[in-house]
């Protein structure tokens, strides 16, 4: 059985998220509607995911809490995607015109502040997942932040 590297699961995610934001922009008359829908949104979420198993604890207990910190991180890091972005870095190898090796990496930095914990539920037996919101005026405060943070790193 051939091993897929963990890069292709990034990239079909990636064209499936292309796709659909393609079917929205397909309902709406106007170009550009798509982030005119998330602008008129006011509040972002984020939903963060971690399995319980795989803490580092020998308590049970103590694995939970550390679940439900873990997903509360994830949750976080996609707070900051949806503020920021992500940094997509890639790198194709080509030899003899075949592709010899597909690497990608990504990267998310920011700084989130102000997000509101909307729930922590578990999920199954082994999984917790947590809900944040974050307010537009922080996410646009944020936004700000980070612009004026950026022009003076280059001054």
């Amino acid at each position: 059985m051939k091993q897929r590297h963990p890069g292709h699961f990034l990239v079909l995610a990636i064209l499936c998220a292309a796709m659909l934001n393609g079917c929205i922009v397909a309902e709406r008359s106007s170009p550009g509607s798509v982030m005119q829908l998330v602008e008129l949104s006011d509040t972002i979420t984020a939903t963060g995911y971690a399995v319980i198993e795989l803490q580092l604890s020998d308590l049970p207990e103590q694995r939970r809490l550390l679940a439900i910190r873990a997903s509360k991180l994830d949750a976080y890091r996609a707070l900051a995607e949806q503020v920021y972005g992500q940094m997509i870095d890639s790198e194709t190898s080509v030899r003899d015109l075949v592709v010899s090796s597909d690497a990608f990496r990504a990267r998310v930095q920011g700084v989130i502040y102000g997000a509101e914990l909307e729930s922590i539920t578990p999920v199954g037996a082994d999984t917790y997942e947590v809900t944040l919101s974050l307010r537009r005026s922080v996410v646009n405060d944020l936004r700000r932040l980070y612009l004026q943070m950026s022009r003076e790193q280059r001054a």
